[in-house]
């Protein structure tokens, strides 16, 4: 890193800083082979996606749709109906909550911190909780209005309102506390486990599937209505998120440093709040709860090139989107025709990989 010599009006003691700017000699060189290799990660997903499953849809049927050929009238709704809107959510889905985990760990400075930690989980699932088993309750105009819908939008709403109020809570003159944003999560997510087995307790046998299979997380209703929903949200996120990364890697040295360096520390705390919220929110409500994208996916990139947040955040949105379709490649197929819900598998691959991580770190500072 580069030091920035200042001095003060009298010629006094030097105020030292470290400068943002991590593109200066020292750190290590632009990832080019990282990020070819995430590239190409992400297409040969993609491939194995849309041609392997039940229906027989092979990669030549994928080669003549790509070429004008035509396919047959089944194929085509596999292929445009089916595996398309599921592999593009999969890869938004993905996206959203790597990145979202790069700057909530950021923010907070904390490798443990997930999206989880800003009450979008606790939230997002109580939501779904409530329209599962209570969204029999609810006026007729509302439900015509929702429809089938009433699961994706009662998530998406649940995880605002639990943003919002921590933020509410947390902020106090303009100022936001990360540590009290960080301990009011934890009360949130309390009440929102008290409440769901409230909930789960009145339950009955339908109800308790449906809130076993939301909570484990699945592509399987992706649809092109459900993506367009989801999309503008998490794309809006993706756009905006690299803006962030100077505050982000000033912030890695404290907040009266990056007040030193010139950052809006205040705004940089409120825009990737409310971005990791706005994208893992619409993430949550399209596909359940999908745990370890958002912790995993940013250890493996700092692991492999670094803590600069301006290339953390791209490659992110790289591997996350290729890690998600992979598991759910694995959980719709390792147990054909039926299919494990995508929490599971990201769960048992992402746990191990977790551990080994911190075992690896443990062992360096022991080092």
């Amino acid at each position: 890193m580069r030091f920035i010599r200042r001095f003060t009006a009298a010629g006094a003691d030097p105020v030292v800083a470290l400068s943002p700017d991590l593109t200066r000699p020292g750190l290590r060189p632009v990832p080019y082979g990282l990020t070819a290799g995430l590239v190409l990660l992400v297409i040969g997903a993609s491939v194995l996606s849309l041609t392997s499953g039940a229906a027989g849809l092979g990669p030549g049927d994928l080669f003549s749709a790509l070429f004008g050929e035509g396919l047959s009238k089944r194929d085509a709704v596999v292929l445009y109906d089916i595996r398309l809107p599921r592999l593009a959510m999969g890869m938004a889905v993905g996206a959203a909550l790597a990145v979202s985990g790069v700057l909530l760990q950021g923010l907070f400075r904390n490798p443990l911190a997930d999206p989880g930690i800003v009450g979008i989980s606790a939230g997002a699932g109580l939501g779904a909780v409530l329209a599962i088993v209570l969204g029999g309750l609810l006026p007729l105009w509302v439900a015509d209005i929702v429809g089938m819908h009433l699961v994706p939008v009662a998530a998406f709403m649940g995880g605002w309102a639990a943003t919002l109020i921590l933020y509410r809570a947390a902020s106090s003159g303009g100022r936001t506390d990360v540590a009290t944003m960080l301990l009011a999560g934890i009360a949130l997510g309390a009440l929102a486990g008290a409440v769901t087995g409230v909930m789960v307790y009145i339950a009955d046998d339908t109800q308790l599937r449906n809130l076993t299979f939301w909570g484990m997380g699945s592509l399987a209703g992706a649809t092109w209505t459900k993506l367009a929903a989801a999309l503008p949200l998490i794309g809006l996120v993706m756009l905006l998120a690299p803006g962030l990364a100077r505050g982000l890697n000033a912030l890695a040295l404290g907040e009266a440093q990056a007040v030193h360096m010139g950052q809006d520390v205040q705004r940089v705390k409120r825009l990737a709040i409310f971005g990791a919220a706005a994208a893992t929110g619409a993430a949550v409500a399209v596909s359940g709860g999908i745990g370890f994208i958002g912790i995993v996916v940013p250890h493996l990139l700092r692991l492999a090139m670094g803590p600069d947040h301006r290339r953390l955040l791209p490659h992110a949105a790289l591997l996350g989107a290729g890690l998600l379709v992979l598991a759910d490649l694995v959980s719709r197929t390792v147990v054909a025709p039926a299919e494990l819900p995508i929490g599971i598998v990201t769960a048992l691959f992402g746990s191990p990989v977790f551990l080994w991580i911190l075992l690896r770190q443990k062992g360096a500072l022991r080092g």
